[in-house]
């Protein structure tokens, strides 16, 4: 089987063309490769499809081998692929994911993608639909107990379930690997959680880790930046409309709120390697 290694800010996938390469188990598949010692090693699996609804469809899965909804740094990969290798002319597209149609745009230096721009629809906030199983409508700025402790959070879906936390701490000082499992396991999160700690450095500044349910903490999470941001307008620390940066480990991106809290992120994609592996 022929692969891509690609990353967006760090948070690293194996590309694989759906056109020609047939996938019998994705699950198993993404467990293996994704094994940073006897497999490529990365975050997990994105496989690039037809789709029916969209000009191409993205199925992603998580290095424990559990389907995600959504990944926005995978997103602005499978633009970058798909338009650099050819398999479209355009430089605005849509991409079909189990958590919406999303529409990408790639932007050029050298007829090369550099930075790619994904609308990634709007915030969800009710916790029916997230899903939260608290007692109320909407978790904004909520206690929540936990065997680390008690946390003030606000739960957000970005097409997968998001639980954000604003520290007055660095997110550096987290023993994020002891912290993060309680939250992703949480019996208040159905369907487990990714879990996002920020600090706000100044009115359009977020600083931000990130565990991600099914592969640990990454580098970086595109809908857990726009999660952040989505949060941070809703409890009144950024305004509407206005770019804000969001700090990762592995980079910055770069996030638009509207006045009906539709997102649009902006960052940059990156082709690390090309391979082939016998299955």
């Amino acid at each position: 089987m022929k692969f891509t290694k690609m990353q967006g800010l760090g948070n690293d996938y194996i590309y694989i063309n759906g056109f020609k390469e047939d996938i019998k188990n994705p699950a198993e598949l993404s467990i293996r490769l994704s094994e940073r010692h006897f497999g490529v090693g990365s975050d997990g699996i994105i496989i690039i499809l037809p789709s029916d609804v969209a000009d191409f469809r993205m199925r992603m899965f998580n290095a424990d081998g559990s389907e995600g909804r959504m990944c926005g740094n995978g997103a602005r990969c499978v633009a970058k692929y798909c338009h650099d290798k050819k398999l479209t002319d355009k430089t605005t597209f849509t991409l079909e994911t189990l958590g919406g149609i999303k529409t990408l745009s790639c932007f050029l230096e050298n007829g090369v993608t550099k930075t790619v721009s994904v609308d990634m629809g709007r915030a969800e906030f009710r916790a029916a639909e997230i899903p939260v199983l608290l007692d109320c409508d909407e978790v904004i700025s909520k206690p929540l107990s936990t065997p680390v402790g008690e946390y003030t959070v606000t739960c957000v879906s970005m097409g997968n379930p998001h639980c954000v936390i604003f520290t007055e701490c660095s997110p550096s000082e987290l023993e994020l690997d002891r912290i993060g499992p309680h939250f992703e396991n949480h019996e208040a999160f159905p369907e487990r959680v990714n879990t996002e700690f920020i600090r706000q450095l100044d009115e359009s500044t977020l600083e931000m880790r990130v565990w991600e349910r099914g592969s640990g903490e990454t580098l970086a999470c595109g809908t857990g930046a726009c999660a952040a941001v989505a949060a941070a307008v809703r409890n009144g620390l950024c305004q509407k409309n206005q770019e804000i940066c969001v700090r990762l480990l592995g980079g910055e991106l770069y996030i638009t709120c509207s006045e009906d809290y539709s997102i649009t992120m902006r960052g940059s994609a990156e082709f690390s390697y090309e391979g082939e592996i016998e299955l």
